[in-house]
């Protein structure tokens, strides 16, 4: 399953960097990286998505995995500047995690 949804996560990066080079993409294995989901371990349903955009977290979820529903995310929280950010401590918290473990990611992760 991870490595189907990877290949179609690969498609939208491409599809959407053509267009939007500044967006990043960044895949992270939940058993891989567990330190630094924590406290959020409760990650089962795959995939889970979390989208920013700079520190806020525009999305945070399951999804299905199908390319155009990823890519259609994107679209809907992440190009449209009115979107909400999340709110939630430990989402929050995430996003700050992820961009200091990964420095340089910034947009898509």
């Amino acid at each position: 399953m991870c490595r189907d949804y990877r290949s179609h996560f690969e498609q939208v990066r491409v599809q959407v960097q053509a267009s939007q080079p500044q967006t990043r993409f960044l895949w992270i294995d939940v058993e891989d990286e567990a330190d630094l989901l924590h406290p959020l371990d409760d990650v089962e349903d795959f995939p889970t998505l979390l989208l920013a955009a700079g520190d806020q977290a525009r999305f945070f979820g399951p999804l299905t995995p199908q390319a155009e529903t990823l890519e259609r995310m994107i679209r809907i929280k992440l190009q449209d500047d009115t979107a909400a950010a999340l709110t939630q401590h430990d989402v929050t918290a995430l996003v700050a995690r992820i961009r200091a473990a990964y420095p340089g990611t910034a947009q898509a992760d």
